[in-house]
């Protein structure tokens, strides 16, 4: 794998940071990493940061990724905040779109504290 994850607990949430590369395995991986993380913490209440490099993925490949995750993921997620620090469209938009219609609770927001704002007022 060649992103990194680095987690910040907080009372409410878990606010998980990722760096490096922009690919479909990075993205799959750290997913993975994040539902470990999550069961160690007994912790379901993520902010992620999606901090990678490199270009935009294809609108098909964010579908396909938000579609295979929501499905692994229905249920173990109380909620998802989460920012694209990169995101140059509405792209992100789209995958809130898939995951919500698929019973996964995703927020996408286009800057950090909002993101913060909105899951420490959602418990």
């Amino acid at each position: 794998m060649t992103c990194k994850l680095t987690t910040i607990p907080n009372p409410a949430y878990l606010h998980v940071i990722v760096t490096g590369e922009n690919t479909v395995e990075n993205i799959l991986q750290y997913f993975e990493e994040i539902h470990r993380e999550c069961t160690a913490r007994n912790c379901f209440r993520i902010l992620i940061e999606e901090r990678l490099d490199g270009p935009r993925l294809p609108i098909m490949k964010v579908f396909d990724i938000v579609q295979n995750e929501s499905a692994k993921s229905r249920g173990f997620f109380k909620a998802i905040a989460y920012v694209d620090v990169n995101a140059e469209d509405d792209s992100m938009k789209f995958a809130e779109n898939v995951g919500v219609n698929r019973s996964l609770p995703l927020f996408v927001f286009s800057t950090v504290e909002d993101a913060e704002k909105w899951i420490n007022a959602s418990q």
